[in-house]
C-alpha cells in the first residue's frame, strides 16, 4: 500500500501546498484510490507519477469546499479521456446532488458509470467497503458539519504454505493445496484428516491506515486509529492558538499527538496546516512539528507529493507495529 500526499493545506491553497487529497495506491490489484478530493487534485495528479486511469474509489469526508471542489473538474476529465469503466464515490448524503448538478449545469456527459455509496455512520462507525483484502470503516468525528474519518485495512493472510511437509504427508499437489492454504481441513480417506493450519506459518497481518481530517480531539477518532500503523490526522492549529482550534472544531499539534499516542499507532502524519505558519512566520513548520513530537516523537509533517510505502509485515508481527 503507498500513499501520496496531493493536498496538505487547510482552507486555501498556498504556494507550497495544495488544499485536501491523498491518494492510496494499491500496487496489487492495479488500483488508485482518493481520500478528498480539493480543488486542483487532478493537477497533482498530473504532477505525481499516480496514473489517474487506475482510480476506483473515491471518499469523501465532509462536504466543505477544500475537501469537494476538484471533483467536477476530475470527473469530467476522465470522461474525455476515455479510460475510466466507472468509480465509487462514497460521502455524505449531499455529496450525490453536489455532482450531479455540477455535471448537469456544465453540460458534462461523463461516458462512464458513477456509483454513489451514502456515508451516514452511526456513533460507532460502520463498515463502508469490504472485500476479500480490504476493509474500509468510517466514523463520525467531532467537525461544524457532519463529518467521518475513514480507517483503510489489509485482512490477515495465510501464512507460508508448507509444500515439502504436504508432499511427505502424501497429499497430491493440486486444488487441495490452495485449500489447506486457506485454512480448511481435508479429508485423505482411510480416516484420515489434515487441518490447515497444521501446514502454514503464522498469520501474515495487513497493515491499516486511518484519515483523521477535519476534526477536533475526540474519542471516536481514538477509537478508529486503534493500533493503526499510521494515522494521518489534522494539525490546522499550533498548540498556543489552541482556543481557536476549538471554537473551528479543527485540531492542534497537540491534539492529534495525543489521539496518536492513546491510540497506540505506529507514525503519525500531520495535515492540513493553516497558512499561517507558513515558513518565516512566528511559528513555522518546523515548530509544529517539534510541538507533536514533545507528545509522540515517531511523527512527521506531510508536504505536497510525499509518498509514504506500508509494506506487509512480516508474520508474527503486532498491530501497530510497521516493520522496519
Amino acid at each position: 500500500m503507498q500513499v501520496t500526499f496531493l493536498g496538505t493545506s487547510s482552507g486555501v491553497p498556498t504556494r507550497q501546498r495544495n488544499v485536501s487529497s491523498l491518494a492510496i495506491r494499491l500496487p496489487q490489484r492495479s488500483e488508485l484510490w482518493l481520500l478528498d478530493c480539493g480543488e486542483a487534485t487532478q493537477h497533482q495528479l498530473l504532477r505525481s507519477p499516480l496514473r489517474v486511469s487506475q482510480l476506483r474509489r473515491i471518499f469523501i469526508t465532509h462536504m466543505h469546499g477544500d475537501h469537494i471542489f476538484g471533483l467536477p473538474g476530475l470527473l469530467a476529465s476522465l470522461g474525455m479521456a476515455g479510460t475510466s469503466a466507472g468509480l465509487d464515490l462514497y460521502g455524505p448524503p449531499p455529496l450525490q446532488n453536489f455532482v450531479e448538478s455540477a455535471l448537469r449545469f456544465s453540460s458534462t456527459r461523463l461516458g462512464y458509470p458513477l456509483r454513489f455509496h451514502v456515508n451516514t455512520p452511526p456513533p460507532v462507525g460502520h463498515v463502508l467497503f469490504e472485500d476479500d483484502d480490504l476493509v474500509v470503516e468510517s466514523r463520525p468525528l467531532r467537525h461544524r458539519i457532519p463529518a467521518s474519518g475513514f480507517r483503510i485495512a489489509q485482512r490477515p493472510r495465510p501464512g507460508r504454505f508448507d509444500v515439502e511437509k504436504a508432499k511427505a504427508l502424501g497429499i497430491p499437489p493440486g486444488p487441495l493445496y490452495g485449500r489447506l492454504k486457506n485454512g480448511e481441513t481435508i479429508s485423505l480417506g482411510g480416516g484420515r484428516s489434515i487441518a490447515g493450519s497444521s501446514l502454514c506459518g503464522p498469520l501474515q497481518l495487513g497493515v491499516s491506515l486511518v484519515y483523521a481530517t477535519d476534526t477536533m480531539f475526540c474519542d471516536a477518532a481514538v477509537d478508529l486509529a486503534r493500533g493503526a500503523d499510521l494515522l494521518i490526522h489534522e494539525a490546522t492549529f499550533a498548540h498556543r492558538d489552541g482556543e481557536m482550534a476549538l471554537q473551528r472544531f479543527h485540531s492542534t499539534t497537540t491534539m492529534a499527538a495525543q489521539v496518536a499516542l492513546a491510540a497506540g499507532v505506529g507514525q503519525l502524519a500531520l495535515t492540513h496546516f493553516s497558512p499561517r505558519y507558513m515558513p518565516g512566520q512566528a511559528i513555522g513548520p518546523d515548530d509544529l512539528l517539534a510541538e507533536a513530537r514533545a507528545i509522540f516523537p515517531s511523527t512527521i509533517m506531510a508536504r505536497d507529493f510525499l509518498t509514504l510505502e506500508l509494506p506487509s509485515k512480516p508474520a508474527g508481527s503486532t498491530p501497530g507495529t510497521s516493520p522496519p
